[in-house]
């Protein structure tokens, strides 16, 4: 049974069923030019909060075998899109300029969009030089969300775009992950049913 925490921000609420660790299984399938990329991996997967209005998150996956060979790391947060006011921090170390009432349900369904859902982003850093910004949105118990931009290091491999879909299915965490790497065009690459970890 998934439980939900009670006392999370109210703009967390729409994201609050990924809270928690998941692990699992997955398969690859890519292929760019003229290698195809296949195997079974290891993945986990968590999304934390803080108390701020936006969830942490941390990944890391590695190949099945012998060897257990590292793929890649991620970390990133993950909120709800909303236009930063005076009440909010930031940029940097800039501290809020004034003070606001703490934001409650009304002012979060205020953020639904027309399709039912409410508008996400996601930024997410790769361990192998790669950031990527994602924007797309969370309807219930599914996330679909694309790049927006993709920023790599000069040592990183090609990487242009991509867009992954979450969605919660029988108390599993599914995903799947298409990109657009080493010159290839958007493709399917990978995917991965997770559990509740204890």
């Amino acid at each position: 049974m998934l439980e939900l925490p009670t006392d999370l921000p109210a703009d967390l609420v729409p994201l609050s069923w990924l809270i928690g660790v998941w692990e699992g299984t997955g398969v690859i399938d890519y292929e760019a030019g003229d290698h195809r990329f296949d195997g079974e991996f290891a993945h986990r997967v968590s999304f934390s909060h803080d108390g701020g209005d936006y969830l942490n998150y941390a990944a890391s996956a590695w190949l099945l075998g012998e060897e257990r060979t590292p793929l890649v790391a991620e970390m990133g947060f993950w909120r709800l899109s909303r236009a930063a006011t005076a009440a909010d921090a930031g940029p940097g170390l800039l501290p809020a300029t004034t003070v606001a009432a703490p934001r409650a349900a009304d002012d979060v369904e205020e953020l639904r969009n027309s399709g039912g859902g409410f508008d996400i982003e996601a930024t997410i850093v790769h361990s192998d030089g790669v950031s990527e910004l994602y924007l797309g949105q969370v309807r219930g118990p599914r996330i679909d969300i694309a790049t927006d931009a993709v920023v790599r290091t000069a040592g990183a491999k090609a990487y242009a775009a991509a867009s992954r879909m979450y969605g919660l299915v029988e108390g599993h965490l599914l995903w799947a992950w298409d990109i657009a790497a080493l010159g290839g065009e958007l493709a399917s690459h990978a995917s991965a049913r997770l559990a509740r970890a204890e």
